[in-house]
């Protein structure tokens, strides 16, 4: 069988890195349209030059394109307050979506933790750039663990590789994510941080992750995450450790002080890590971008290996 057509809807840094990705790398996936709303903008272009349908109108415009019935697979790269019109517009013409924006409609699906879970839904969320980096580790540490009563992420970006939808979207992050390592990591209590770090020259994506969790040994927890740093770089090459996964041991003569939480007992993680993008259209300090359309790309094409008998 023939590759899945795709369209991606947003010409913006991670609608081109995505599509970018997808030309030059996928087996079972092709661009058959991009979506934009700026006639201007680089995306659109180089979408054109590459002889993929493109439409400056919105979703609007793209029902109108030829190639829209050829369309099987849909990714929104776009902003949370958009994707709603675009999940109606698709879903009515019986087109599965791939949200790479915190809206969440859909069921959250972080590839190495749950991709096999949902890829019957008309809409699967890709969480955030902060849930792919970090809620991974938190799920590494939950299924060593009798429990992880909380986990907190700070998410450390480059405020060059933080564009309008981003910026226009940080709210609905560190609710998404939160909810992201509660839902798919496992945590009973998830608390999301973003920060954009404007040091020049740009700093590469940096994650910092937080567990407390009972019922479990250093050893099983450093195993454990290793193994999935291992996981998480077979889409994401440049996904590693900062540094040791380090450890605290909290008791009832010491007990950890969480601010919003409140006095716990228990084992208290920290994984440092840094996230190196592959440079396909952005620079390489645009891991945040790249782990997303990473994680996107991949669940299309297990889609398409699964729904559609694509073979890679």
């Amino acid at each position: 069988m023939s590759k899945v057509k795709t369209m991606i809807i947003g010409s913006g840094n991670i609608g081109t890195d995505l599509m970018i990705k997808i030309r030059d790398t996928s087996k079972t996936l092709e661009v058959g349209a991009v979506v934009g709303i700026d006639p201007e903008s680089e995306g659109l272009s180089m979408a054109k030059e590459a002889g993929i349908a493109i439409t400056h109108e919105g979703i609007e415009g793209a029902k109108k394109l030829p190639v829209w019935d050829d369309i099987q697979v849909v990714f929104d790269a776009t902003s949370a307050y958009a994707h709603k019109m675009h999940d109606e517009a698709c879903r009515s013409a019986g087109k599965q979506m791939v949200d790479l924006t915190p809206a969440a409609i859909g069921p959250y699906c972080v590839p190495v933790v749950n991709m096999s879970e949902h890829l019957d839904e008309a809409n699967v969320n890709m969480v955030t750039c902060g849930g792919q980096a970090t809620i991974p580790m938190v799920y590494a540490v939950k299924r060593v663990s009798e429990s992880v009563p909380y986990a907190e992420i700070i998410a450390s970006v480059s405020s060059r590789s933080a564009g309008p939808g981003t910026r226009a979207n940080i709210d609905e992050f560190t609710q998404t994510t939160a909810r992201g390592i509660e839902i798919v990591g496992g945590a009973e209590n998830g608390k999301a941080i973003i920060i954009l770090n404007p040091a020049e020259p740009p700093m590469i994506m940096r994650d910092t992750v937080y567990t407390l969790s009972i019922g479990t040994s250093e050893h099983d927890i450093e195993r454990s995450v290793a193994e999935m740093v291992s996981e998480v770089q077979k889409y994401v090459p440049g996904y590693r450790l900062k540094q040791d996964v380090q450890f605290e041991t909290f008791g009832i003569d010491r007990k950890l002080n969480i601010p919003g939480y409140g006095e716990a007992q228990g084992l208290k993680t920290s994984i440092f890590l840094e996230v190196e993008g592959a440079g396909h259209f952005l620079p390489k300090y645009s891991g945040n971008l790249d782990i997303m359309t990473s994680a996107a790309m991949g669940t299309a094409e297990k889609i398409a290996e699964l729904k559609y008998g694509v073979a890679a």
